[in-house]
């Protein structure tokens, strides 16, 4: 019988025997079981696990590697809580990259090598470097916001649950020419025009979230952190629907100070 403790003991083993044939088939069933909901990761609720299972198969191994806490007790304690984040992020970055190498859906020099697949790109943010690629964008989105990749593929997670319109599929890793890691992945191409802060702001209001900080565009329930909501990031398509396609969006913990309530878990219960 699987339980929490074994299943992560799992997970770890087959991290540390180098990601053989057979740990790559416990993956994939485990996988399998997330998807249809037989395992339940207690980190996200009923809807934000189908978000992240909407992220693909790639995207749920991703997440479930980077939960494994087989580092912890190396980092030193004398360390600042960012350098901490830091290591943590690094031994999580490590981790996917074996495992992405050993599946296939790895991309070194990321960025070169999607230029020359794709053509130039068409849009650079904060995070993202994005590709033109017919009726789909890709993305290659970096760390720069989250420093853990465990953060960074909640954010593709919560997208999805909240905002299924513009589902983020995960398609692999790389590492750019700097050895910074990232996280490729393809959205639909929607056709709009911006919208104005209060038109977003309504839109976010009758959603239930609350405007926490409009100078960084800044909207929170108890349980859900969104940021950079902002007119290149929203749109209304021709038809009058709208679509975010683009935002900072975290479980809302009381680190944030944006009156979250929740707490970061890697817990799984099997049914």
């Amino acid at each position: 019988m699987i339980n929490h403790a074994n299943f992560w003991t799992s997970i770890s083993r087959v991290i540390e025997e180098g990601f053989t044939a057979d740990g790559l088939q416990q993956l994939d069933k485990y996988a399998e079981l997330f998807i249809s909901e037989r395992l339940v990761y207690k980190r996200f609720s009923p809807l934000e696990q189908y978000g992240c299972a909407a992220g693909g198969t790639t995207h749920v191994i991703a997440t479930l590697l980077a939960g494994a806490e087989i580092d912890a007790d190396s980092f030193a304690p004398e360390i600042s809580d960012f350098k901490r984040m830091c290591q943590r992020g690094e031994a999580q970055a490590l981790r996917i990259e074996q495992w992405a190498k050993a599946v296939g859906v790895w991309i070194d020099d990321i960025d070169d090598s999607l230029s020359h697949v794709l053509g130039e790109h068409i849009a650079e943010g904060g995070e993202a470097m994005v590709y033109d690629h017919g009726a789909t964008l890709i993305k290659s989105i970096g760390l720069d916001y989250f420093v853990e990749p465990a953060l960074a593929l909640d954010r593709i997670s919560l997208h999805n649950a909240y905002f299924p319109e513009t589902l983020l599929t995960v398609l692999g890793f790389g590492r750019d020419a700097e050895g910074d890691f990232k996280i490729v992945v393809e959205q639909p191409f929607i056709k709009g025009s911006p919208m104005s802060d209060e038109e977003i702001a309504t839109y976010m209001q009758r959603m239930g979230f609350e405007l926490r900080n409009s100078r960084n565009w800044t909207y929170a329930t108890p349980e859900i952190y969104l940021s950079d909501m902002h007119d290149e990031n929203v749109i209304r398509s021709e038809n009058g629907n709208v679509f975010v396609i683009d935002c900072d969006i975290r479980i809302n913990t009381p680190e944030l100070n944006c009156g979250g309530t929740r707490q970061l878990t890697t817990e799984v219960v099997l049914r």
